[in-house]
């Protein structure tokens, strides 16, 4: 098994890489800053390794490190596990510094975002999504924040009078929700009513709210209305989305960003 204690010497290129796959199977997640020093190497080597590794299937490369390829994909009850979703995850992560308060809601888009801010440090996630805050609590080691709640909808959403009591107390820097429609003229939407009062009140705590949209949702306009395109600051989908609705979008004044 390859060493992956501190080196003093310089060691060869495989090797190397050998103990940066081991140190992410290992710890679930690296930085790339942290590996430089590690293994007494530039930042840029460390990258360069990273997309060779990757290349190989032996990691995925997230913002500021890698992590598991097991993390990115790994299947989850309502999850397709898609390129489009792990594209739209690292997209938000890249958004997110050290430090922040991040409320997560629930669904498949939140879980891939909360997959790759494992190499980000020091962060408080709030959530009332079951899911994210499993696979939070079990991989990584950053403040989690639980709402309490009732279990609404497939995603295993918390809602009800205990959710939005104790959202009434939070405050967060950014706002990171998945919708089921959002349209330049139909607005921001849900197909669950109770999830959709929870998205209202949610909109009140954040400094920037950044909504994500699945590539067939697009342009859709589910049943529970929200608020209007202008309550959100980024929207983010996948490049996939059908052009004339992301101009619509875009027309709207709102930030789109396509994953």
């Amino acid at each position: 098994m390859t060493n992956v204690s501190e080196r003093a010497v310089p060691i060869l290129t495989a090797e190397r890489r050998a103990t940066i796959a081991e140190l992410v199977a290992q710890r679930g997640a690296v930085r790339t800053a942290e590996l430089a020093t590690r293994l007494d190497v530039d930042a840029s080597t460390i990258r360069r390794d990273l997309q060779a590794l990757e290349e190989q299937g032996k990691l995925q490369r997230v913002h500021g490190g890698a992590v598991p390829v097991k993390q990115v994909t790994a299947k989850h009850p309502g999850a397709s596990g898609s390129t489009c979703e792990a594209r739209i995850g690292q997209a938000v992560a890249r958004m997110i510094g050290s430090g922040e308060t991040i409320f997560l809601g629930p669904g498949r888009l939140p879980l891939e975002v909360a997959r790759c801010l494992s190499v980000l440090s020091q962060l408080t996630i709030v959530t009332n999504g079951l899911d994210v805050a499993h696979w939070v609590a079990a991989n990584t080691s950053h403040t989690l924040i639980v709402t309490g709640g009732q279990v609404e909808g497939g995603d295993h959403g918390l809602a009800g009078q205990l959710t939005r009591a104790a959202l009434s107390s939070l405050r967060a820097d950014r706002v990171v929700l998945e919708l089921d429609g959002i349209s330049a003229v139909g607005g921001l939407t849900a197909d669950d009513l109770a999830q959709a009062e929870i998205a209202q009140g949610l909109l009140e705590i954040a400094t920037e709210v950044i909504v994500l949209v699945p590539v067939e949702r697009v342009g859709r306009v589910a049943a529970a209305y929200i608020a209007p395109v202008s309550e959100a600051d980024v929207v983010v989908t996948a490049r996939e989305a059908p052009s004339p609705f992301l101009w619509d979008l875009s027309e709207t004044g709102v930030r789109v960003v396509l994953a």
